[in-house]
């Protein structure tokens, strides 16, 4: 019953991964999400005048230290050597929200996607909390937090579009 997922022993218990066989491979990843804001919120972000300081500035930071924190936020994740973090965010003003993109990648033995996808939302959480005091609760959401492609790995690779 539970052989057919990879962080449950069969007993059911949780079991982090053996990986120390796999051969190391180039690994990248690349998730994205967006943030809807109000059009109070589009423009205190449009015009760099946050209370809290340069909102997009902080929010590309937040999620490049999340990047390299993933294994100590998510239970039984590998620790891993990444070397190279992109985060990207992009203000449409048009669609009033926050277009954001992770980019992540390492050498070893096991995949970047969740570090990809830690990035992406540690810099939705970053400038939501930013940006809440300016807006109703109901007026920001963090929705579409989906990994884009995965290559390198022993599973093939994977491409959303």
């Amino acid at each position: 019953m539970f052989s057919s997922l990879s962080h449950v022993d069969k007993h059911g218990k949780a079991s982090m991964v053996n990986v120390g066989s796999k051969v190391e491979s180039n690994r990248v990843a690349i998730a994205r999400g967006i943030v809807q804001v109000d059009s109070t919120v589009s423009k205190l972000i449009s015009e760099n005048n946050g209370k809290k300081g340069d909102v997009l500035s902080v929010a590309q930071l937040a999620g490049i230290m999340g990047a390299k924190r993933t294994s100590d936020l998510i239970p039984l994740c590998h620790p891993l050597s990444l070397s190279y973090v992109n985060v990207r965010l992009r203000l449409n003003v048009e669609l009033s929200r926050v277009e954001i993109t992770a980019e992540v990648r390492c050498t070893g033995k096991t995949g970047v996607e969740m570090e990809a996808l830690t990035a992406v939302s540690m810099a939705a959480l970053t400038l939501y909390d930013m940006c809440k005091y300016a807006a109703p609760p109901t007026s920001m959401k963090i929705t579409d937090v989906e990994l884009v492609s995965k290559t390198g790995g022993t599973k093939g690779d994977f491409f959303r579009d």
